[in-house]
């Protein structure tokens, strides 16, 4: 492999012009494919295999054009203090918007007046007007968006608190300015990092082009695939995260090898050949972890994974073939002014990452009980992890969908959030025994009789639960209405399809686990030709993304420093949540240890002993490492300041998990590790090592297939 991609960096650098024509121009039609493709219809949200989606699937059925996936909301209205809603200048109030959004919209299916609904309170302070869509939210016309939101403020200054929520009001989530932060912050990183801007701008300059172009060809693909809107987000994360690494990687190698003296031309295709090849298993890796989400079995989850993915080759293709190109435009610029000028040398004395190498090997057992207890204490929330989907109670008090949410919740109880709906296959006397069975259960404020489909073959019932949905109390109710009727008897809606969502992520997360683990410890024990490596390369990440997700749970679930990161509201984790960071920051682990291992592998196999070798790797890839690290915390943080509470949370998990994983798992336990191991880091069985296929990723091959001078080459290890 490493000749291979010897070859393929030295004819990017060669065919500068070319190579660099063709990514803009494939940035162009990507571009020009997203600006022309209609509009995403769609971004259904479906889970193959549930109780609650057998549901919807049965209501579609019999209730046809019913909208029962449709997206629905809820105008709110609030009497002042020691007024009702039953007010005559109130109830024309009320009556005014209903007209108004039964005229808004053809897209409605049906708006029911509070006042024949049984939607006033007991105390009559608070009403509620209920909308149902045809559609679901994304398929909702901006036209339709305003129609409802135009009826809230026309009611408003009439006597009447209004506010509006439901998924009826969701859009994409609003894009702050900490992305760009994040972005500026890595420039500012790579800066100091290298020295040279030229140096510093490559990497961000290719991975704005690989984001660019990944996250165009989602939105032309959008419609056509039915993607949500959180896919591009997704892969503007890691695309971002990935790119500016993997060419960080290539552009500091292509700096060390010139400063051994070596054409640029030979550089280029050394750094290629080498640090390329770390990027290449680096990026398998994340594209196995991504990728994998697909054994999770839900729709949505697989296309982020495969859109993610996809976003992740390119930005192995164009560190690969993209920067040796630039490289070649790049000339002398690519080195400080100082090294330029002959006043500096590159890796001329012992660095930051040299001396603690040092220090690690000299208490390696010191620094690996501190740095596994340390990540245990900040794991331990994670025993208390309570998994959910975020509703509008976890949304800004400055919204209104969080505030008609509190109103309801105050007028009606918090059940009223997250009505359940059950679905009964068969005739009115199975239909009243299923609500005389759900009568006598406990947990419930509220049931409604049964309502017929035309056929008289089903009915459906809404329960109100007495607790908010995301409870545990509202969760044992509807496993008390399973359990309580027969199979005939189907329990769905949001807060029952989160239930279920949350069950089948609980259930796949051991096999996923397994799946990514494994197939990635095959590929470092090909890569690493050892057994324990691998093995400690797994353990030290599950112990990093353990005590990330507990960070989670603190911040999230439990408050803790939550004011810092704009959570104004706890409660249970995404269900997502575990399995997702398990994907991905699996993939991103990985990449650190690529990069730092592989060099002390290179170091170890020219003939350095173990201590030295590990001393080697830091000194070439420890400041990278840390540069990388900082600059993908610096992009995962960028996205807290989103108003989505859900990337707001995978923003936070990331940055936690690569800041545990970088700095504390890689850069101290792994070396730690290594020094106590010795030579038997190293070790592969004799049969083994015939089996797997040597890929040379420490370019052992290069040294006699260069063409240079055998006396002017230093060794590969000073490289």
């Amino acid at each position: 492999m490493a000749t291979f991609l010897y070859k393929l960096g030295r004819s990017a650098f060669r065919r500068r012009r070319l190579v660099a024509l063709l990514w803009v121009a494939l940035l162009a039609v990507a571009g020009i494919g997203a600006a022309t493709a209609p509009a995403p219809t769609s971004g259904s949200f479906s889970i193959p295999g549930t109780e609650a989606q057998r549901a919807f699937d049965l209501l579609e059925e019999r209730f046809p054009g019913a909208g029962a996936d449709g997206a629905t909301a809820r105008v709110v209205f609030k009497a002042p203090e020691g007024q009702k809603v039953t007010d005559t200048a109130h109830k024309a109030v009320v009556e005014e918007t209903v007209a108004a959004l039964e005229s808004g919209s053809d897209q409605i299916v049906s708006v029911a007046d509070p006042y024949t609904a049984h939607a006033v309170s007991q105390d009559g302070s608070t009403a509620y007007v209920s909308v149902a869509y045809k559609v679901n939210a994304m398929e909702l016309t901006d036209e339709t968006r305003e129609a409802l939101t135009q009826a809230g403020e026309n009611a408003q200054g009439k006597g009447l608190t209004v506010e509006v929520g439901g998924d009826a009001l969701q859009t994409m989530p609003a894009t702050g300015a900490g992305e760009i932060v994040g972005v500026i912050i890595a420039g500012i990183v790579l800066v100091i990092t290298f020295g040279s801007l030229v140096a510093a701008g490559l990497p961000l300059l290719t991975a704005i082009i690989g984001v660019g172009i990944g996250v165009s060809s989602i939105a032309a693909l959008a419609n056509v695939l039915d993607l949500g809107s959180t896919t591009s987000t997704l892969a503007m994360m890691i695309g971002l995260a990935v790119g500016i690494d993997y060419a960080l990687f290539i552009v500091s190698r292509y700096r060390a090898e010139l400063a051994d003296g070596r054409e640029k031309e030979e550089a280029a295709g050394r750094a290629v050949g080498t640090a390329g090849s770390a990027v290449v298993f680096a990026g398998l890796t994340v594209v196995i972890a991504l990728v994998g989400l697909a054994v999770v079995n839900i729709p949505m989850l697989t296309k982020m994974g495969f859109a993610a993915a996809g976003t992740v080759v390119i930005a192995v293709l164009i560190a690969l073939t993209l920067i040796p190109a630039l490289l070649g435009f790049a000339g002398d610029k690519v080195v400080g002014r100082k090294v330029r000028k002959g006043t500096a040398k590159v890796d001329d004395k012992p660095n930051g990452g040299t001396r603690w190498a040092r220090f690690v090997i000299r208490r390696p057992l010191m620094v690996l009980l501190v740095g596994v207890i340390g990540l245990g204490a900040i794991a331990v929330p994670a025993a208390s992890l309570e998994m959910g989907l975020p509703d509008d109670g976890v949304k800004p008090t400055s919204t209104t969908e969080r505030r008609a949410y509190d109103t309801l919740s105050d007028g009606f109880g918090p059940g009223f959030n997250g009505p359940l709906l059950v679905v009964v296959d068969g005739d009115k006397a199975t239909a009243d025994k299923t609500v005389s069975a759900i009568k006598g259960l406990d947990g419930w404020a509220a049931v409604t009789p049964a309502t017929q489909n035309k056929a008289k073959d089903a009915a459906m019932i809404t329960v109100v639960p007495k607790d908010r949905p995301s409870s545990v109390a509202t969760e044992e109710l509807v496993h008390d209405i399973r359990d309580a009727t027969g199979d005939e008897v189907l329990v769905t809606g949001a807060t029952a399809m989160n239930i279920d969502f949350s069950q089948k992520m609980n259930d796949a997360l051991v096999p996923y686990l397994a799946l990514v683990v494994g197939l990635a410890f095959l590929l470092l024990t090909v890569v690493f030709r050892s057994i324990l490596v691998p093995l400690k390369a797994a353990l030290g990440f599950l112990l990093s993304v353990v005590a990330a997700l507990g960070a989670v749970v603190a911040v999230f679930q439990w408050g803790w420093l939550g004011s810092l990161f704009g959570v104004e509201q706890t409660g249970p984790i995404m269900s997502m949540m575990p399995i997702f960071m398990v994907g991905v920051v699996f993939g991103l682990a990985m990449d650190y240890e690529v990069f730092l291992v592989t060099r002390m592998r290179e170091a170890y196999v020219h003939g350095e002993r173990p201590g030295e070798a590990i001393v080697t790797g830091f000194r070439h890839s420890a400041r990278v490492v840390v540069a990388a690290a900082v600059i993908m915390i610096a992009v995962f943080s960028g996205f807290i300041g989103m108003t989505d509470q859900m990337i707001k949370m995978i923003g936070f998990g990331l940055a936690v998990a690569v800041l545990f994983d970088a700095f504390v798992v890689r850069m101290a336990i792994v070396p730690a590790v290594l020094a106590l191991l010795g030579h038997k880091a190293w070790w592969l069985p004799k049969w083994l090592d015939r089996v797997l296929p040597n890929v040379d990723v420490e370019g052992e091959s290069l040294a006699g297939s260069t063409g240079e001078d055998a006396a002017a080459k230093p060794d590969l290890v000073k490289a």
